[in-house]
């Protein structure tokens, strides 16, 4: 595998992921909304593409080996969870129009469990994050029916906003459909290193047709 596709490789998911690739030697095609703002460097490839142009995206992503998508529609976007459904949507469909067999998609926290319940449904989730976590959880509902695809779909830790900015260690621990939490009952990992396990998952394909989160 040497050429991966990155959807939104400007975002704060996507910077990182672009970043762990190009230091494991990948060439990387970011696609972005404006190529423009993608940072020049060698062996990446940006493009401007509308996610929901389905064969637009699709003919960009063709002769790609893999694809990692860390869309997000925005979290002040006032139709995020219509836009970011059917923009999670049209990717999976791209992907599958492309011929391109391995999607790595990145979700919320909010689907995964606590005591039989999704974190999405409690009192006390936060409300701004609502929208976009519930048409994560729903997206997920929805790719599990793919049988086409070799996808995985990521859940990051409960505070990956929480975790120490700039530092990758490398270390994680993963789960399935429960957070992992550390030994002070919080469920943390830094963008870095969520950007390691993406690349690990790529790499060691531990999750296909499955969802998995990972933490310290």
């Amino acid at each position: 595998m040497k050429k991966v596709a990155v959807i939104g490789a400007t975002g704060f998911v996507g910077t990182q992921v672009v970043n762990e690739l190009l230091n494991r030697g990948y060439e990387v095609e970011a696609i972005v909304r404006d190529a423009s703002k993608v940072q020049q460097k060698d062996k990446v490839t940006a493009k401007s593409v509308d996610v929901n142009n389905i064969d637009e995206l699709a003919g960009a992503l063709q002769g790609t080996d893999a694809v990692i998508s860390a869309f997000n529609a925005g979290w002040t976007n006032p139709n995020l969870y219509e836009d970011f459904l059917n923009g999670s949507i049209n990717i999976e469909k791209a992907v599958e129009k492309s011929g391109v067999k391995r999607l790595i998609t990145v979700g919320g926290a909010g689907s995964l469990y606590i005591d039989g319940n999704q974190l999405v449904d409690s009192p006390e989730f936060p409300a701004e994050y609502k929208p976009g976590a519930t048409a994560a959880r729903d997206y997920l509902n929805k790719i599990k029916e793919n049988k086409t695809l070799d996808w995985t779909f990521f859940s990051p830790a409960i505070e990956m906003n929480a975790g120490n900015p700039g530092e990758r260690t490398g270390k994680y621990r993963t789960a399935l459909e429960n957070p992992v939490f550390d030994d002070n009952g919080r469920s943390v990992l830094s963008v870095e290193d969520v950007a390691v396990a993406l690349v690990d998952e790529l790499e060691q394909n531990n999750h296909i047709r499955q969802r998995f989160t990972a933490a310290y």
